[in-house]
């Protein structure tokens, strides 16, 4: 998978250096960017072995006939805290198991989507509003799952990260029913600085693409406290990402660099330090969430 990865960030690459060097604005590229960004890998993930015991496959309608696809699992305490998870870009729901039950031995209830056009959820290939809408959608839903605001977090991982700060804003902005926290994992500060990372340029890349994904413009005022979690070996996306959208949030805050950790594996290679941080900063107390 990482090799996958890194050739994906390398097409990505030399379409944002045709980008700089052609003027913006022809539909064609921006449609071949968002094709690159999402990258959307169809069917069941390899390594896939199956739902675990107790998830339930539900539709959460949209306008029209479409719906996103979800899982929710919940916790044995019916009283646990109850998470939105928002998945990256490329792989759906059936590549996410590991972490979801991660996420779900620390204690949480988990619902978990797939965007339009990802995995079971019927779609065109997906842009920044309409995972933003997804985002949206699904957060309603989970109100519906979980009424106390208090035990409502926001999960979001590398892509999905930016996806959860934008849902965050939202619900500062009294646009969506209130939150208890949100957690941000191997993420970046803006669409346009991940691809600068890549490519090694200091051009303004950000200004000519079309998908911003503007964390580092939000974060400050999603009026939550956020936990900021990074792996310190993270080929793709630096953990000096995480480090600048720290120091941009207001506090309560708290960043966990996980040293070696990579893209994929900080919460596993990092979990006491994880459970140890939803206690300091949410007063969450891990437990086994099987059962």
């Amino acid at each position: 998978m990482p090799e996958l990865i890194r050739r994906r960030w390398r097409s990505f690459a030399v379409l944002m250096l045709v980008l700089v060097a052609l003027p913006y604005g022809c539909s064609r590229l921006a449609y071949k960017e968002r094709e690159l960004l999402y990258s959307i890998q169809p069917g069941i993930a390899s390594w896939y072995s199956g739902l675990p015991a107790g998830v339930q496959q539900m539709n959460i309608p949209l306008e029209g006939s479409q719906f996103l696809h979800a899982w929710w699992w919940p916790a044995a305490r019916k009283d646990a805290p109850t998470l939105l998870y928002l998945h990256g870009t490329r792989w759906n729901l059936t590549a996410q198991v590991r972490r979801i039950t991660e996420l779900r031995n620390l204690g949480f209830s988990v619902l978990a989507i797939d965007y339009r056009g990802f995995g079971d959820s019927p779609g065109d290939l997906p842009s920044e509003n309409s995972v933003y809408q997804d985002a949206q959608v699904a957060w309603q839903r989970l109100v519906q799952l979980q009424p106390v605001a208090q035990k409502r977090f926001i999960y979001g991982h590398s892509l999905g990260g930016a996806i959860a700060v934008d849902l965050a804003q939202r619900i500062a902005r009294q646009d969506e029913p209130a939150a208890a926290g949100l957690i941000i994992e191997s993420t970046f500060t803006d669409l346009g600085a991940a691809a600068a990372a890549v490519i090694h340029t200091s051009l303004p890349v950000r200004w000519i693409m079309s998908e911003k994904y503007d964390s580092i413009d939000k974060i400050g005022a999603i009026g939550m406290p956020v936990l900021i979690v990074h792996g310190t070996d993270d080929r793709y996306v630096p953990s000096r990402f995480s480090q600048a959208l720290y120091d941009a949030a207001s506090s309560p805050k708290q960043l966990l660099l996980v040293p070696g950790g990579t893209h994929l594996n900080s919460m596993t290679l990092g979990s006491a330090d994880y459970a140890r941080a939803l206690h300091q900063l949410f007063g969450l107390k891990a437990t086994q969430g099987a059962g």
